[in-house]
């Protein structure tokens, strides 16, 4: 089985060979994010953290449209979706709705959360079983919405 760094390299390969500018461009991106980091912690990075830079720069990318739009900028919208389409494929299968509810739950009895103060316990369970296949975003909000009940 392949990493995700080498599944990249290659998916770079492919699109230089095909002639994918926009495809080649993301790719390229990512790769620079995943050595930059590589670089300022002298380390070699592993699969889950090269799935957090993965998750770092669509977060940053749907920022950014956001942004865009609210200048009236399509064009910089239209340029960011289509950097978030190429980066979106390197995420694992994301999970549906009734299987991240049954994970919060099951993550809220483990840790015997009673309280909103309890959030920091919650989304340390459930983090290594989510990262990657859900937004993180989404789940802290179902989580303070379940505590606060």
């Amino acid at each position: 089985m392949t990493t995700l760094k080498e599944r990249i390299v290659a998916d770079m390969k492919d699109a230089m060979r095909a002639k994918e500018a926009v495809r080649l461009e993301s790719i390229r991106l990512l790769r620079a994010a995943i050595q930059r980091r590589e670089v300022d912690e002298r380390t070699e990075l592993d699969e889950a953290e090269v799935l957090a830079v993965v998750e770092k720069m669509i977060k940053q990318g749907r920022d950014s449209i956001e942004q865009f739009g609210k200048g009236g900028r399509d064009d910089l919208v239209q340029k960011e979706a289509a950097t978030l389409a190429v980066l979106e494929t390197y995420l694992p299968e994301q999970l549906d709705d009734d299987k991240l509810a049954a994970l919060i739950d099951q993550a809220l009895t483990e840790t015997n959360a009673q309280s909103i103060r309890d959030m920091g316990k919650v989304m340390g369970w459930l983090k290594p079983h989510v990262q990657g296949r859900a937004d993180m975003g989404a789940v802290s909000a179902s989580i303070k919405q379940k505590l606060s009940a």
